[in-house]
């Protein structure tokens, strides 16, 4: 069993498909697939599912997962005690929603890679399902969720709180409703309303808000980030958390704004989660140490709620 194997199986898990892991470490994909399959055939287990959509990790492969992580990172710690200065650089993949706020992604990200400059940060947009998936999969190091207060949370991962907001109605500055200090769930069926895509805890979190009143939203967009974008155009109004508006480069620019909605006591979480497992890649434990310092400092800075608060 050499190194390179695992390096290679942890590669395609993580990115779900040979092709992009055979892109990624440069080799023809019949190569990296010989490689997975005689790390198979050493091993007596299938370690991977192969379908037309892509090749993700077999029950007995999630069962491996954590030994092979904890041998590469073992094969890391070597090679930096040993002074190695060109040794392998490691990928870390974050899942995130959408309205995951831009104010705490990128200054988590940024100061990162400061601390490890050979090590790739991937931030992939996805809906919370498709990142608990991955997340249980490999394909995702860390994920960024939101989650209603008072929900169950998921067994199978450990869930670290990073911000704890309210829901905003999010208008331009010029809109009627941006001239009222609250807005009502009535005052809401009367405007084109901006929808998150079913699957996202904000769209459900509408419906139950509006309690079936009302037309159906005027236009539905997969992510926070479009549904800004949209309310920024003057096509409509969106519902976000406070978090995903605040210190929102197109709120501090004025583009848009947010007002409370009356007489909802709702809380939302913006939760840090990733599989629970033995071993956990090095550089995900910094990552995760990262956003939680990060979710503090904001929410110390423009009054968010944060798990220490």
């Amino acid at each position: 069993m050499r190194t390179e194997q695992l390096e290679y199986m942890a590669a395609v898990t993580r990115l779900g498909s040979l092709r992009r892991a055979a892109e990624e470490l440069r080799l023809s994909q019949p190569a990296l697939s010989e490689t997975v399959r005689n790390l198979e055939r050493e091993l007596g287990v299938d370690l991977l599912e192969r379908k037309r959509s892509g090749a993700t990790m077999s029950a007995s492969g999630r069962e491996l997962l954590p030994h092979i992580i904890g041998v590469l990172d073992a094969v890391d710690r070597l090679r930096a005690a040993a002074g190695e200065q060109h040794r392998i650089s490691r990928m870390v993949r974050v899942g995130t929603v959408n309205a995951a706020t831009v104010p705490l992604l990128i200054p988590a990200v940024r100061d990162f890679r400061a601390a490890h400059p050979l090590t790739q940060v991937e931030v992939v947009g996805a809906q919370q399902t498709d990142i608990h998936r991955a997340l249980l999969e490999g394909g995702f190091d860390l994920g960024l969720v939101n989650h209603l207060d008072g929900d169950d949370m998921p067994a199978e991962f450990e869930s670290t709180e990073l911000l704890r907001g309210r829901p905003v109605v999010c208008v331009r500055p010029d809109s009627p409703l941006a001239s009222q200090p609250t807005v009502s769930a009535d005052d809401l069926v009367d405007v084109p309303l901006i929808g998150m895509r079913s699957g996202y805890v904000m769209h459900r979190y509408v419906h139950r808000l509006l309690g079936g009143r009302g037309p159906a939203f005027a236009y539905s967009t997969d992510g926070a980030e479009m549904g800004k974008l949209m309310v920024a155009e003057g096509l409509g109004a969106t519902v976000l958390p406070d978090f995903s508006v605040v210190g929102d480069p197109l709120e501090r620019r004025g583009a848009i704004t947010c007002r409370p909605i009356a007489g909802e006591s709702t809380r939302v979480l913006l939760m840090l989660r990733r599989r629970r497992a033995e071993s956990v890649p090095q550089a995900a434990r910094d990552l995760h140490e990262v956003f939680v310092r990060t979710a503090r400092e904001l929410g110390a800075a423009r009054g968010l709620g944060t798990a220490d608060r």
